[in-house]
């Protein structure tokens, strides 16, 4: 039987920071299983590699600046592309909720966002039909990484300071006794361990449940359709967002492409991918690509874009994956009832960019008892039985 101090399930991008904190905080014995057979093969190998500070939660905010700031100056390249995000609303009403957000934001110090009128949205993203736009906001420092680099870079930092990790090793459910955590059940033999960090996306909740604890964290397929444009795409287009639909775009990067990942400069500038919230998606673990898709997300392109809606779609690059929704949109960080049971949870589509405030976080919590670095209480499990959730309308 083998034995850890502290046992990471999942191997993603939010793993693999975890370990990077504890092991560079010198925590010894820490051990990553991930059920693949290769890592960021789940919802890490399928984001968009976007990064932004424009939210609307003191939180989320701060969990950004910090993220934004790692990003820029790790040693680690993670290929961060500040090309901005771009909101914008087509009603008044849309209008000053992105004027309230953004003096939120620079009070909590996000520098470079501004509120754009239509003239300045045109121009920031002249492929958009501007004739209903109200205005926008501009973050100039929000923009892309790669979220397999940052993922790697992550694990070699913890497999360098003594981590450990193991591969087709799923893990099944949780031991408890006299409400502590002594181990955890693989496909492949029990692990005894005192503390256990739960980073497996959609599918925490199922886990959490072999050890009597209800995690609000429910999976919701999100689809992203990959196309190419016979003219090149606006230089420095940012990421651009509907406020008021959620449907969205922004340059295509394929990180799955080696020659790419040598050498950045020699991606196609002729590829967007663009996506919206499907209201009709109910929650499964479905990650099909449903080609009824398609035809949705270009009906929103016609009259927003019609750059957009010429296009040709790739389908072999068009895909699905998961999102780990919680009922206020907000992750769950931190431990719970049963003590060395610990969450990086229900991210909603914001794991990779919150992904080197939450390691850290955690790592704290577990080491110190508590993020003194930032205060994550908001985003504590208790608080769905409190009362306390969060709002956030700016989620996509």
């Amino acid at each position: 039987m083998k034995n850890a101090e502290i046992v990471i399930i999942g191997g993603g991008v939010v793993g693999a920071s975890v370990a990077h904190h504890l092991t560079a905080r010198g925590a010894k014995n820490v051990l990553i299983l991930e059920s693949e057979d290769s890592q960021g093969k789940g919802s890490t190998g399928k984001a968009t590699g976007g990064v932004r500070a424009q939210f609307e939660t003191a939180i989320n905010i701060k969990m950004s600046l910090y993220s934004l700031d790692f990003f820029k100056n790790w040693e680690f390249d993670c290929e961060y592309d500040p090309k901005g995000y771009l909101f914008f609303a087509t009603n008044e009403a849309q209008f000053d909720y992105l004027k309230r957000n953004v003096e939120f934001q620079k009070s909590l110090g996000v520098k470079q966002v501004e509120i754009v009128d239509c003239d300045r949205v045109s121009e920031i993203c002249p492929i958009l039909n501007c004739e209903d736009i109200a205005g926008g906001s501009f973050g100039k420092s929000d923009g892309f990484i790669n979220p397999i680099a940052v993922m790697n870079g992550f694990t070699r930092s913890a497999l360098a300071n003594g981590a450990e990790i193991e591969y087709r090793k799923e893990a099944v459910s949780l031991i408890v006794k006299g409400g502590k955590i002594t181990g955890v059940q693989t496909s492949d033999g029990n692990i005894n361990c005192e503390t256990v960090v739960i980073c497996t996306g959609a599918r925490a909740k199922l886990l959490a449940e072999t050890a009597g604890v209800n995690l609000p964290v429910e999976p919701q397929k999100r689809q992203i359709v990959w196309a190419r444009s016979e003219l090149p795409l606006p230089a420095e287009m940012p990421m651009v967002i509907d406020i008021g639909t959620g449907f969205h775009f922004r340059p295509a990067r394929d990180f799955s492409d080696k020659s790419v990942a040598k050498d950045p400069s020699i991606q196609s500038n002729d590829e967007i991918l663009f996506a919206y919230p499907d209201p009709d998606e109910r929650s499964s673990f479905d990650v099909e690509f449903d080609e009824s898709f398609i035809s949705k997300v270009y009906d929103r392109a016609r009259r927003r874009s019609p750059f957009l809606f010429r296009t040709k779609v790739i389908r072999e690059k068009c895909r699905a994956g998961l999102y780990e929704n919680t009922p206020d949109h907000h992750a769950i960080l931190g431990g719970c009832d049963v003590e060395g049971l610990y969450f990086a949870s229900g991210f909603s589509g914001h794991g990779v960019m919150h992904s080197p405030a939450t390691g850290r976080a955690v790592a704290e919590i577990i080491l110190d008892g508590h993020s003194s670095f930032l205060d994550v209480s908001d985003l504590r499990l208790d608080r769905f039985e409190k009362g306390k959730m969060l709002h956030e309308t700016a989620f996509i």
